[in-house]
């Protein structure tokens, strides 16, 4: 995996841009490897302790910032096992009480 964190701090944020057409302002909560893979953790700006957690797989192409793409986790078993790395070493509720 490449070293995203150094360049991807707790204040930066993505926009999703949703199938309905609206957009959806999100903090990078964190990027992270599962089986050789990377992957990223979104919560929503505006989030509270019921707020969802998205989950993404994470494409940078030649290390560039400006060129991300992220893909839906179709794969039901690649999900369930992403979702346990990130539990893993994430604590959502610290996140949250930090706003």
């Amino acid at each position: 995996m490449a070293d995203y964190d150094k360049k991807l701090s707790d204040n930066d944020q993505m926009t999703l841009y949703l199938d309905d057409g609206s957009e959806l302002v999100c903090d990078v909560i964190s990027v992270f490897n599962c089986n050789e893979r990377d992957y990223i953790a979104l919560l929503p700006a505006d989030a509270d302790e019921d707020a969802d957690v998205y989950l993404y797989r994470f494409i940078m192409e030649d290390d560039d910032f400006d060129n991300i793409t992220l893909e839906n986790i179709e794969d039901d078993e690649e999900f369930e096992e992403v979702c346990e790395v990130f539990e893993n070493q994430i604590n959502l509720d610290d996140i949250l009480d930090e706003d």
